[in-house]
């Protein structure tokens, strides 16, 4: 069968060329045409174009850049009519992604048309619920890897979806089974200290980067006699950014290689996403630090307009507080560092938060997400 993806970003990147390894070992004829990255290029098939030229991020950013992304949609619209596959598989990245499901389901120029699946459905749970018409619309059908996501979309809006498990515990999983590099190994391939690690995670985008990077370094400077900061480089972004932040700051910085640096950090500053739920699945306590444009106007929307309590996947998915959140007003460099020093060695919060972790494990539970998905897929596609 022939599948198109479309990813925006570098975990769906990953997640999708999951998916696509899976979708290979149940169907041996499956070709691939896809917006994405390098790790699903590796996988096999024909990269149209690469998700860097579709990710931008916020208001302004979205704005200046609406003639890209109309061309882009346009371009993705006629390369999937011309190239006819038998589904579209759609992988997070709603504002994009929306736009091609309802081009496809009311594509009529041939039949029958491709199939639309939503595989890492849209967190219309947290912003923009009114999107769940297009997607009952739209989307034929929505595979889900959040349990939470359940009674959200079948019991509040009666619409059956298909939980497969979480693509990021099979992941981390994974990892941890088969690395073997001790903590002296790791500081050695880079350059590092024999010092215990405080990683910083500021995200996968430049705006997310240059709004929390300053404050984390800040929070951390009078640690160094002690740690050694080291900031996970995300893949989609260029060295060259960092070093305008690093110029003066008694970091390191390591490229791609986030999974490593969580196996031996004993504690992690992180901006809000999926890298929260990858640090807990690491065993690393961690401050969840994410700071906004106007804060108390912020802080005024998430208590009364925003519909969920939490912004980090790890309170999510617990249904309760269990790492900190510094968000909007509560984002200062004097909090980030106060809570931080609570889950270092030592610190009141550090034995909690790692006990609490436990039961985010088990709410995720032991499902292959990619497999499942794979599976599902290929015995609707077969009906």
């Amino acid at each position: 069968m022939k599948y198109y993806l479309i990813v925006g970003e570098a975990s769906g990147d990953l997640h999708a060329s999951h998916l696509m390894q899976s979708l290979k070992v149940q169907d041996p004829e499956a070709d691939f045409r896809f917006f994405g990255g390098d790790l699903m290029t590796a996988v096999g098939g024909t990269r149209v174009k690469h998700f860097r030229e579709l990710a931008y991020m916020g208001f302004i950013p979205v704005l200046l850049h609406l003639r890209t992304i109309f061309k882009n949609m346009d371009f993705c619209k006629k390369d999937i009519l011309q190239w006819r596959p038998d589904v579209v598989i759609l992988v997070d990245y709603p504002g994009f992604n929306l736009g091609i499901a309802k081009y496809v389901h009311n594509l009529n120029t041939y039949t029958p048309r491709p199939q639309v699946f939503y595989y890492i459905s849209p967190k219309i749970w947290a912003w923009k619920e009114y999107r769940i018409k297009n997607i009952k619309r739209d989307v034929d059908e929505l595979f889900s890897i959040l349990p939470f996501e359940v009674p959200f979309f079948e019991q509040k809006h009666q619409y059956p979806i298909h939980y497969v498990g979480n693509p990021t515990a099979d992941e981390v999983r994974q990892f941890r089974t088969k690395y073997k590099e001790t903590v002296g190994e790791f500081c050695k391939r880079y350059s590092l200290e024999l010092k215990p690690i405080i990683a910083l995670l500021a995200g996968s985008r430049k705006q997310e980067i240059k709004d929390n990077l300053p404050a984390m370094i800040e929070a951390t400077r009078d640690l160094t006699d002690n740690y050694q900061l080291v900031l996970a480089g995300a893949p989609s972004i260029e060295r060259d950014y960092y070093e305008k932040f690093l110029a003066d700051a008694p970091v390191k910085l390591i490229d791609n290689d986030t999974y490593s640096l969580l196996m031996h950090a004993q504690a992690a500053l992180v901006t809000s996403g999926t890298a929260t739920l990858e640090t807990a699945l690491f065993d690393v306590p961690q401050v969840v630090c994410y700071e906004t444009p106007v804060p108390r106007l912020i802080r005024f929307a998430f208590n009364h307009i925003i519909k969920v309590k939490y912004i980090s996947l790890v309170n999510l998915i617990a249904d309760r507080e269990i790492v900190q959140e510094l968000l909007a007003d509560r984002f200062t460099v004097e909090n980030i560092r106060r809570e931080l020093m609570a889950i270092l060695p030592g610190g009141s919060k550090r034995e909690q938060m790692l006990a609490d972790y436990r039961l985010v494990h088990k709410q995720l539970g032991t499902a292959c997400a990619p497999g499942n998905a794979a599976r599902l897929m290929i015995e609707i596609l077969s009906k």
